[in-house]
């Protein structure tokens, strides 16, 4: 028996989003019926701000491939981790387009430390930056950068644990100060990798920045983004540790970690996580996340790792950066023979 269509709502106490939910009674038929509505899924999602919250889908758990297919709904391509040569232990076995986040061997990612303090007065959940650390959007180290992201709590901590955090970051520069929305207009932030040296903590502990090679260097990408598909503009920035704290973090400004690049993202990362930007979802069984990178910020959030077992699948979509990015070539992606960046 088919499974009727997605019903749509807006996603319960939350500033932004859409909830998808799917009755369906076996996998097969649930995707089928998330696939056979794949235009009006993609419309509702840039509709809803770029966050959608998939419910019934709960046997994808066995069926990995098939959040493949999902997720080609939402861009030209999937990125394959094994040709990107992905560290093996780190993407799916039979399915190299799913990356897999674990506490659990082989993978043993630990989650993210505990904000001081944990909860807010009101015993809620402290969201806003700095209190909050950890507010990126995937992968802006790269040019061009990815679209959309895609995850599925394949086994989830219990409740009141190991959230995801979305900011909407469209919101976030409508509702800014005009005059810095008129400062901030036309410059471009330096994104880099966590690795390479150029985090704050790598500066101020004087460590020289590692040497790099072509595909390896840092990527200016506008601070204010325009979506290609929707036409709205949003802030593009990333947590102060993938950013360039050496030669940035906003080009043309002073740089590093005290200088006025820096306070100025500062400013605009606790605006954008102010409390009325910000949903928090808490993972039931079968939820798969869809968050588009070019108008987000996300964050993971802690969870008991040595009680509770933890895995998370995740896609990578891309091909529908904007007109900014037309024609380039993978940053990331070497012509040397070097392996590529991650």
């Amino acid at each position: 028996m088919a499974a009727s269509s997605p019903s749509f709502r807006p996603l319960e106490l939350a500033p932004f989003g859409v909830l998808a939910t799917i009755d369906a009674a076996t996998t097969e038929a649930a995707v089928n019926a998330v696939l056979g509505a794949g235009a009006q899924v993609l419309s509702e999602l840039n509709k809803a701000g770029g966050l959608m919250v998939v419910r019934g889908l709960a046997g994808l758990r066995d069926a990995p491939r098939e959040l493949v297919r999902i997720s080609e709904i939402f861009g030209q391509e999937v990125e394959n981790y094994h040709d990107t040569l992905t560290a093996a232990r780190f993407f799916h076995d039979e399915v190299p387009e799913v990356l897999v986040l674990s506490n659990m061997a082989p993978c043993n990612h630990p989650p993210p430390p505990r904000p001081e303090p944990a909860l807010n007065p009101d015993g809620g959940l402290p969201v806003q930056f700095p209190q909050r650390g950890n507010w990126h959007t995937d992968q802006s180290y790269r040019r061009p950068p990815p679209d959309i992201t895609l995850l599925f709590g394949v086994i989830n901590p219990p409740a009141d644990q190991g959230q995801t955090l979305y900011a909407d970051c469209t919101a976030a520069l409508a509702a800014l100060d005009p005059e810095l929305r008129r400062k901030i207009e036309g410059l471009n932030g330096i994104h880099a990798p966590s690795w390479i040296g150029r985090r704050p903590e790598d500066v101020l502990a004087g460590t020289a920045p590692k040497p790099l090679l072509a595909h390896q260097q840092p990527q200016r990408q506008p601070l204010v983004r325009v979506h290609p598909v929707t036409g709205r503009p949003s802030l593009y920035i990333c947590e102060e540790n993938q950013m360039d704290h050496v030669d940035g973090p906003i080009e043309g400004l002073e740089p590093g970690v005290d200088g006025e690049g820096a306070r100025l993202l500062r400013q605009l990362l606790a605006h954008a996580t102010q409390p009325e930007f910000v949903y928090v979802h808490e993972w039931q069984t079968g939820d798969l996340v869809i968050g588009d990178n070019r108008c987000l910020l996300h964050a993971a959030t802690w969870y008991d790792a040595e009680a509770y077992p933890r895995l998370m699948w995740r896609t990578t979509v891309m091909g529908t950066p904007g007109a900014e990015y037309r024609g380039e070539a993978k940053s990331w992606i070497p012509q040397d023979g070097h392996a590529p960046m991650h």
